[in-house]
């Protein structure tokens, strides 16, 4: 069982998973940052790997990665530096990126190197589902990575069933079908489609993203699903000054618990 599914076993509500830009706002901030989120009690972690066209993205998470690829942030170097991920780290980390530079990098090399830094899986919004089952599944299952697919507002119940049988860690549901950074508001059609996938009762864990920026987002959607995914608002934080030193009451707020010492 790797960490991601056995945190999913342990802990059944309430989960925060926390998104940030691999090289920003530093060029080396990555394993940083890694450590302070996990110390600070975040349960999971997704590393973006920086793009030039991130099209879910809205325009807090667009700048960090223009800012992470002007530092020189690329495939490559993100795995050098997670070669001591697993000495510092010991929850759960995923890879959110792109399909090109998957591509360029190559899917087999690619997954073998996630295994061999510890990574638990990857999210990659433009994998379209039928290639990842015709194409990469096997390399993917092989290297025992994770993919999590995402489902919007718009999804249809029949693909909802097929990404559940297809998925092995969790299930990403987006709040909405714009970019990243928009506050969550919760309006009667996005709670009924929140309670629609609960009651589908899918295999997996399902995470609620895009929009969960406070304690109140938070919990609003830790009613309807194992958790909550923190993008844009971390990644705001990161461009303050002494961002590490902020990290343990970021958290805490988001948990809304006293800040937790380090």
């Amino acid at each position: 069982m790797n960490r991601l599914k056995q945190l999913f076993e342990e802990k059944k509500g309430n989960i925060l998973s926390i998104y940030y830009t691999a090289g920003y706002p530093n060029l080396n901030s990555t394993l940083d940052i890694a450590e302070a989120l996990e110390k600070a009690g975040a349960d999971f972690l997704e590393i973006g790997v920086p793009y030039s066209d991130p099209l879910a993205d809205g325009p807090v998470i667009q700048k960090s990665s223009q800012t992470a690829i002007d530092n020189g942030m690329t495939v490559k170097l993100l795995f050098e530096q997670l070669k001591d991920l697993r000495k510092r780290v010991s929850i759960p980390v995923l890879l959110m990126g792109y399909v090109n530079p998957v591509l360029q990098y190559g899917v087999e090399n690619f997954c073998a190197s996630c295994a061999e830094v510890g990574v638990d899986g990857v999210i990659v919004p433009d994998l379209p589902m039928y290639e990842y089952e015709e194409m990469y599944k096997d390399c993917f299952e092989g290297h025992k990575l994770s993919n999590i697919f995402l489902i919007t507002p718009t999804t249809s119940e029949a693909r909802i069933r097929k990404i559940d049988e297809l998925s092995n860690g969790f299930i990403y549901l987006l709040s909405t079908s714009s970019t990243t950074g928009k506050n969550l508001s919760v309006s009667n059609e996005i709670e009924d489609y929140f309670a629609r996938i609960k009651g589908m009762n899918l295999k997996n864990p399902t995470m609620i993203g895009f929009g969960i920026s406070d304690n109140k987002s938070f919990s609003k959607a830790s009613e309807y699903a194992n958790g909550a995914i923190v993008g844009s608002a971390f990644v705001k934080l990161m461009g303050e000054e002494n961002y590490l030193e902020k990290i343990p009451a970021f958290i805490s707020s988001m948990k809304g618990k006293e800040a937790m010492t380090v």
